[in-house]
């Protein structure tokens, strides 16, 4: 009501509906407001006993037409906090969005390609995981949550197949790029609450 922006909060809960971990978004006032989806932030993952387990960083990155292929967006993991596990990184695309995965060393472990068109019209919304052999492997979807949601409110629902054999150093890593797909495509939030 008031177009001010707040910071995201998200839940995150597994194939049974039970709440696995709580997420909070910790950034400062003035980059909320002036950076909008852009702007740089920390997310703190909480397991049920509230201790954090994971932590992601997001620098601060532009969205210029003119030196786009120059501020592309990226993220880093740690898990636990202080230990980076891995990032993700998005990579120059005319049309179809596509992210690299990394692992601590910086090598690349998986890839991620999403739609050329990245609103959902009724339908999931897909991102396919590849392995470097360029084999599907998984997905991150952002799920249709129904017209009166969708369209009433800035809370989104994803969910993320990891692929088979994925350490959970990696699947962090995943997770945190659900929350760079977030914000880079559906990122005009007011205090949502999303899952």
């Amino acid at each position: 009501l008031t177009d001010i922006e707040t910071a995201n909060t998200y839940v995150v809960r597994n194939k049974d509906g039970e709440q696995i971990y709580y997420v909070a978004e910790e950034i400062n006032c003035c980059n909320l407001q002036c950076c909008g989806q852009y702007r740089p932030f920390e997310m703190r993952i909480f397991d049920n006993s509230k201790k954090e387990v994971i932590h992601i960083s997001r620098p601060l990155r532009c969205d210029s037409c003119c030196c786009w292929c120059c501020c592309l967006q990226e993220l880093t993991v740690e898990a636990p906090p202080g230990n980076r596990v891995g990032k993700v990184n998005m990579n120059w695309s005319l049309c179809w969005p596509s992210f690299s995965v990394t692992n601590d060393d910086d090598e690349t472990i998986f890839n991620l390609r999403g739609p050329c068109i990245t609103c959902s019209c009724g339908n999931d919304v897909e991102f396919d995981v590849y392995n470097m052999e360029d084999e599907k492997v998984g997905r991150i979807a952002k799920e249709w949550s129904g017209l009166l949601k969708e369209a009433f409110t800035d809370a989104d629902n994803f969910a993320v197949t990891f692929p088979k054999g994925t350490d959970v150093k990696m699947k962090a890593v995943l997770l945190g790029a659900i929350f760079l797909i977030d914000l880079i495509y559906y990122g005009k939030r007011e205090g949502s609450e999303d899952s």
